[in-house]
């Protein structure tokens, strides 16, 4: 037990074996969700001219206070014809183009307007409620920096600072099979020893959230030549994901069969609970990981190794998982072997985030999982963390 690899051991294992995809160009209406292999630009600069922070009116900051006639309007996207002279306003919309002229815009309700004519009682700066050109962005300046993955906010940027098209790796093509004569489908009537395959579509949702395009294969029976013919298929893809089959049973035929086929075992067994018998392995280019059958387990592999790996293969700059600091709810006690990955639920008091731990730990209850939002990390050693310690979770 004390020669088992540490998740983190295991995680730089993998890592060592990603070989960032290659680069395509994609639209930026297609781009979100995935991952730039190069800085992105603005093409222009951002506000492309001085505009108004507010409705109001353009002036000369040195003509106030005073009375001053109203010579034009100008909304959005309808420019002033002439320059603002000496001793005028011009009535400006939000977002509209500040006037050659003008260096100020006064809100519309710090005037009074009487007939053609605004008073204005106050000072303003010169750039008052000005966006000055290039405030945001400048053309040539850096967007969205490499590695990134682009969310909703990135792409508004990006669309706004004029960029069409992006830089992206190609989304990794994940394999998913559920193995186990057990398994049937949801949806059709238990014979006497089935159950209902659950595995291979948790994985494929949580992979697919983490930017992967997802195949899952047809569970397989706890037999070599329907085995050998499924993970055949499965290493085709750039990363080949098995639930089930990975331990010392009879039955367990996943890794025997894959070293038939050729593919090299990085490690097998991790110190980490639930989810020991991991494995992982290549193949070529695919990265092959074996989790165990126990779905509470697959979970656990699945964001300790292969979302980042997916996230690696994509090229993006951190994708190991990313871990937060709150407080136990409880006493958590401490495996002298292996870390733990306990399932809790978050809440935020006056003291920051709370983690309270579930009841119903065992590996294969997954209904009482989807209860968690978290997973605690109770490291290995002797004792416990208290209630009220410090404990680091990631979020589910």
């Amino acid at each position: 037990m004390a020669d088992l690899l540490t998740f983190e051991a295991a995680q730089a294992l993998v890592l060592e074996r990603v070989r960032v995809l290659p680069v395509e160009t994609v639209a930026i209406a297609d781009a979100a969700g995935r991952v730039l292999a190069a800085p992105a630009r603005a093409t222009a600069d951002l506000p492309p001219f001085p505009s108004s922070a507010m409705d109001g009116y353009a002036v000369r900051a040195s003509d106030l206070p005073g009375v001053l006639p109203v010579v034009a309007g100008i909304a959005a996207g309808s420019p002033a014809e002439r320059p603002l002279a000496a001793g005028e306003a011009m009535a400006i919309s939000t977002g509209g183009v500040v006037p050659e002229g003008a260096d100020a815009v006064v809100p519309i309700e710090a005037v009074v307007h009487s007939d053609n004519n605004v008073e204005i009682s106050e000072r303003f700066d010169a750039g008052a409620h000005v966006r000055p050109r290039g405030g945001d962005v400048g053309a040539g300046t850096v967007v969205v920096a490499a590695g990134v993955r682009l969310g909703a906010t990135q792409v508004g940027a990006l669309a706004a600072a004029g960029v069409a098209a992006v830089e992206c790796t190609h989304r990794p093509r994940v394999a998913v099979l559920a193995t186990g004569s057990e398994l049937i489908p949801p949806g059709r009537p238990l014979a006497a020893g089935q159950v209902y395959e659950a595995n291979g579509l948790m994985l494929a949702v949580a992979l697919a959230d983490a930017g992967a395009d997802v195949e899952q294969l047809p569970a397989v029976a706890d037999d070599e030549v329907a085995h050998r013919s499924a993970l055949e298929r499965g290493l085709d893809a750039d990363v080949l994901v098995t639930s089930g089959g990975v331990s010392v049973g009879p039955h367990d035929l996943v890794r025997r069969v894959e070293a038939e086929l050729g593919v090299e075992e990085v490690f097998w067994q991790v110190a980490v609970k639930p989810g020991k018998p991991v494995s992982f392995g290549v193949r070529a280019h695919t990265l092959v990981f074996g989790l165990p059958g126990n779905p509470v387990s697959s979970l656990v592999g699945c964001e300790l190794f292969v979302k980042p790996a997916v996230r690696a293969l994509q090229g993006l700059a951190d994708p190991l998982p990313r871990f937060e600091l709150g407080r136990a709810g409880a006493t958590l006690r401490r495996n002298p072997h292996r870390d733990e990955l306990v399932r809790a639920r978050t809440s935020v008091d006056d003291r920051g985030v709370v983690v309270q731990p579930l009841t119903g730990q065992e590996s294969h209850m997954i209904v009482r999982a989807a209860a968690a939002d978290a997973l605690a990390h109770v490291p290995r050693g002797e004792g416990e963390i208290a209630a009220g310690s410090a404990v680091r979770f990631l979020r589910l």
